[in-house]
């Protein structure tokens, strides 16, 4: 029996197929003429970094528990080394105070307004359709709110035209004296129970600084602070003449509690 040949041959390529390549091809290489594949406005990149770095900032400065001016507050947690501009990849973020008012003390408020300039350098992809991005800039401000006992709160809002005042200074923070354990020592040394409380009013004379004194058998207690800072010193001369530093929880120091008062070591919660 004679076979025939199948009259259905091999496909013959498609006349389209040069066609569909050289559009392919013109589509890309129209792309190339402007933004890439996969290519990010660098303006838009830099407006997202200051969004980032603001809200961070917002996180880092937290909760107030400390009665500052907004002064202070910028220049020690707002205001930026120069050195501290620079980033990652050649991005770099400045960070400016622009005004500042207020303090957190009772019900009182402070604000901060804070100007965020950021540039990113251009990124080229680094495979066929990866990401990339134009080199661009973008100024952002933002304003801070502090309240004492409360979370920092902040906003953005228009960005005042010029240049940044100088850096504010920071007020100086009471403190016990450095020496405050020296001076006191030597107060509990030669004190008797009648002299104790004007003989370490008299080595601590700040009148930031809290002073509380008790004779107990044979013991002298003295605790000498500041209470809006924590600070604390808590020196006991034992009836056999030592003179000792007794540990306590710090938490004890914090509203509402003993604070700095001789009760830390004579009736310490339990």
């Amino acid at each position: 029996m004679n076979r025939t040949r199948s009259a259905v041959g091999p496909k013959p390529p498609s006349r389209h197929r040069p066609v569909r390549w050289a559009l392919a091809v013109l589509l890309l290489a129209s792309a190339g003429c402007g933004r890439g594949i996969g290519e990010q406005s660098g303006d838009a990149l830099a407006r997202d970094t200051a969004a980032v770095e603001a809200k961070q900032l917002n996180t880092e400065l937290g909760h107030r528990n400390r009665a500052r001016d907004a002064g202070s507050i910028a220049a020690a947690e707002i205001v930026q080394d120069p050195k501290d501009a620079a980033s990652g990849g050649g991005t770099t973020v400045r960070r400016e105070a622009l005004a500042w008012s207020g303090r957190t003390a009772g019900d009182e408020r402070a604000t901060v307004d804070v100007r965020f300039v950021v540039t990113v350098p251009e990124r080229p992809p680094v495979s066929i359709g990866g990401a990339s991005n134009s080199a661009g800039e973008a100024t952002r401000c933002y304003r801070y709110e502090f309240e004492l006992y409360r979370y920092t709160t902040y906003k953005e809002i228009d960005c005042p035209s010029g240049p940044a005042p100088s850096p504010p200074t920071a007020a100086p923070v009471p403190r016990v004296p450095e020496d405050g354990q020296k001076r006191l020592t030597a107060v509990l040394r030669t004190a008797t129970p009648e002299t104790l409380a004007s003989a370490v009013r008299a080595a601590f004379p700040q009148d930031w600084i809290t002073v509380d004194t008790t004779a107990r058998d044979g013991a002298l207690v003295a605790a000498v602070g500041v209470p809006a800072e924590r600070d604390c010193l808590l020196l006991v001369r034992t009836p056999a003449g030592k003179i000792e530093s007794p540990g306590y929880d710090r938490i004890w120091l914090e509203p509402g509690e003993i604070g700095c008062r001789t009760a830390l070591y004579l009736a310490p919660p339990r």
